[in-house]
């Protein structure tokens, strides 16, 4: 099945029982404080423009508040826009109609959830299969597919098992296996790695990694953390306030972010697990030829990992090469030690809190 983007368009969520009547306010410039302090309605998402790509991982990040979870749950409409557009595929999820949303969420989309929400009264096979009994799936059939699932995430053995028998990362994996078990083409994770422990976080992470190489799914990734950000998103855009601060890939937001509460964030990331080489090389111009006995380092390659195979040759200059194997650049030990420190006139990032 072949993966299709999202593209979010002039979205406005403002909580209250008169949200339409106040969008033209906001437009005008009527604050998220003002808003809430003049006519008790609160405002979720401001003006949000985003095109999520199809078969890459949008990640969405942001403080407690910043509107990142009120935004994941516009794409199934689990909340009622106040304006704006959620189109999938040529259609817009704002304006189906019962029956097209119910089909929509139960063949298109599958979600992931910070708190697992697995049933307790049922098996990891059980709980893995629960979306295919819904859409009304031969039991026969869905236990094949939930065997199936239930050993790509590294469960195989536990099917019996009930979710208090599991831990934490464990309880995680049913989740993703249910999730991938119905095929859907978007899979919304919110904040789902969020309650585990750093070393299971960062393992759960690499097993979404590997299934998204082969699967190819339209991923819609919520965090607050920055790291996890950078190691998974093809795209990330940071919210503040219910509007969209920067968007970008992560090289973008490290190397050049837009405003002084960007920086603050980028300022402790690891610089060298995020550029990669051919972002800070010295072009070659014309018709290069492949330097004899120069190292060569691919496109694509970060500046940690070339770091690395640098110290390990005993050099100090490497030549980049494009995926055909034509030179493109150069990369000497100097520049690329330069690269990776950050600036230091960035200010202390903020503490990030889930939402």
């Amino acid at each position: 099945m072949a993966s299709h983007g999202i593209e979010i368009r002039g979205l406005y969520k403002i909580f209250g029982p008169e949200g339409q009547r106040h969008v033209q306010s906001v437009k005008e410039g009527m604050s998220k404080a003002e808003l809430n302090e003049k006519h008790a309605h609160v405002l979720g998402l401001k003006d949000i423009n985003i095109s999520m790509p199809g078969g890459g991982i949008t990640v969405v990040m942001g403080l407690s508040g910043s509107g990142k979870s009120t935004l994941i749950r516009h794409i199934n409409r689990l909340i009622e826009p106040t304006v704006g557009e959620v189109l999938y595929d040529g259609t817009d999820v704002c304006r189906m109609s019962v029956k097209e949303l119910r089909e929509f969420r139960r063949h298109k989309t599958a979600m992931v959830f910070q708190k697992f929400a697995l049933l307790p009264h049922r098996t990891v096979l059980e709980n893995t299969v629960y979306g295919l009994d819904i859409q009304g799936v031969p039991r026969s059939e869905s236990t094949k597919k939930g065997r199936y699932w239930i050993d790509r995430v590294g469960l195989s053995g536990f099917e019996n098992h009930y979710p208090n028998q599991l831990s934490g990362g464990m309880q995680q994996r049913v989740g993703l296996a249910r999730a991938l078990s119905n095929d859907a083409d978007i899979l919304l994770m919110d904040e789902a790695y969020s309650a585990l422990d750093p070393l299971i976080r960062v393992d759960m992470q690499t097993v979404l990694l590997d299934l998204q190489a082969e699967l190819k799914k339209t991923v819609v990734f919520i965090t607050h953390d920055l790291d996890e950000a950078l190691r998974l998103g093809d795209k990330i855009a940071i919210l503040r306030d219910g509007e969209v601060i920067q968007q970008g890939s992560g090289q973008q937001i490290v190397l050049s972010p837009a405003d002084d509460y960007i920086a603050s964030f980028v300022r402790e990331v690891n610089r060298g697990r995020v550029i990669q080489v051919q972002t800070v090389m010295t072009p070659l111009t014309g018709q290069a030829a492949a330097a004899s006995g120069v190292m060569p380092i691919p496109v694509g390659t970060t500046l940690e990992e070339t770091a690395k195979a640098m110290t390990a040759g005993g050099v100090a200059l490497v030549q980049i090469v494009s995926a055909e194997g034509r030179p493109v650049g150069q990369l000497d030990l100097q520049s690329l030690i330069g690269a990776m420190v950050t600036p230091a006139d960035h200010e202390k990032p903020p503490s990030l809190a889930a939402e």
